[in-house]
C-alpha cells in the first residue's frame, strides 16, 4: 500500500516552521492540496507564506492563511476560503502551539490562560469550523498535537501539560461523535528538536530528533486508512502507542465502605492485571455496576 493524499485537501496550523512546516511539506509531497496557517514570525524567520511558496516551488498546490487559531472569525474565514478554492476539507492538523514555561510557584493565571487559549481553544475553533463540512462529506481526518508533557508530566510545564492532556479528552469524545460520519481523530505526541526544545537537549540528541522523523506517523494518522482514538508517540524515527487502562478494581460492601477500607485495600485496587481498556466513559460505569451486582450476588449465596 502506497499512502497518498491525491484529491485531498489539508489544513495545517502552526505551519510556518518546525513540525507544522514539515507536516505541510510532507502532505503536499504525498499529493495533498495544503492550506498553510501560521502567524507572522519575527523578521527573517520562516513564515506560512514561505512554506506555501516552497510547496508550489516543488510542484504542489498550496495557499497560506495568517489567522491566529485563537480567533474564531479568522479561522472561519480560513475554512471558507479553502472551501471556495477547493470545495472540500479532508484533513485538519491542529499543530499550532506556544510555550510559556515556568515553575508552578512562579506561574500566573495569564500564563495558564494563554496556553489553554492557543492549544485547547485553538484546536476547538479549527475543529469546530471543519466539523460540518466533514460531516456533510462523510469523511474527515483530524490530528490533535498532544505531548508527553501532558501524558507523563514535565517540570515547569503545568500549563502546557494541562493543555496537551485536554486535547486527548477532546479527541476521545470527538472519536465517538464523528464515527458515524467517517471522521477519524487521533493525537500525535511528538518529540523533535524545534525552537521549543532549543538549548534543552544535547547536540547528539538534537541530531536524532529531526522534525522529518516525526512526519510519517502524522501522515498515517490522517490517511484514508487511519485508525481513530490513538495516541501515537513519535520521535527520532521511533513510534509507540500510549494506551489508557484501568485496573480491574475491587468492590467494598456498603457497611465496610470507609476511607480506611480503601487505604487497606489500595494494593489490590491498584493491581494492574488484568487491565481494562474502556471504549467510552459508560464502559467504566458498566464494569463497576457489574462488579457490584456480582459482589451482592456472591454475598447472597454465601
Amino acid at each position: 500500500m502506497t499512502l497518498r493524499f491525491d484529491g485531498r485537501v489539508a489544513i495545517v496550523t502552526g505551519a510556518g516552521n518546525g513540525l507544522g512546516r514539515e507536516h505541510a511539506l510532507a502532505l503536499a509531497a504525498h499529493g495533498a492540496k495544503v492550506v498553510v496557517n501560521d502567524l507572522a514570525g519575527p523578521s527573517g524567520a520562516l513564515t506560512a507564506e514561505d512554506t506555501a511558496k516552497e510547496i508550489v516551488r516543488r510542484g504542489g498546490e498550496a495557499i497560506f492563511h495568517g489567522t491566529s487559531v485563537t480567533d474564531p472569525d479568522g479561522v472561519q474565514d480560513m475554512v471558507e476560503q479553502t472551501l471556495a478554492k477547493w470545495g472540500q476539507i479532508d484533513v485538519l492538523v491542529n499543530n499550532a502551539g506556544i510555550l510559556r514555561d515556568k515553575s508552578f510557584a512562579k506561574m500566573t493565571a495569564d500564563d495558564m490562560r494563554l496556553i489553554l487559549d492557543v492549544h485547547v481553544m485553538g484546536a476547538f475553533h479549527c475543529t469546530k469550523a471543519v466539523w460540518a463540512p466533514m460531516k456533510d462529506a462523510n469523511y474527515g481526518r483530524i490530528a490533535m498535537t498532544s505531548s508527553v508533557s501532558g501524558l507523563y508530566g514535565n517540570f515547569g510545564q503545568s500549563n502546557y501539560g494541562a493543555a496537551k492532556m485536554a486535547l486527548v479528552g477532546l479527541m476521545n469524545s470527538l472519536h465517538i461523535e464523528g464515527k458515524k460520519n467517517n471522521i477519524r481523530i487521533n493525537a500525535l505526541a511528538p518529540t523533535a528538536y524545534t525552537n521549543m526544545l532549543e538549548g534543552l537537549v544535547e547536540p547528539e540528541a538534537a541530531e536524532l530528533l529531526t522534525t522529518e522523523s516525526v512526519c510519517p506517523g502524522l501522515l498515517f494518522l490522517v490517511s484514508e486508512h487511519a485508525p481513530s482514538k490513538v495516541i501515537l508517540g513519535a520521535g527520532a524515527g521511533c513510534f509507540a502507542v500510549t494506551h489508557i487502562y484501568e485496573t480491574p478494581g475491587i468492590h467494598i460492601p456498603e457497611n465496610d465502605r470507609t476511607p480506611d477500607a480503601v487505604a487497606e485495600a489500595f494494593d489490590r485496587i491498584s493491581q494492574p492485571e488484568p487491565a481494562h481498556k474502556h471504549s467510552d466513559a459508560y464502559g467504566q460505569t458498566q464494569s463497576f455496576v457489574a462488579m457490584a451486582k456480582g459482589a451482592a450476588s456472591a454475598r447472597a449465596q454465601a
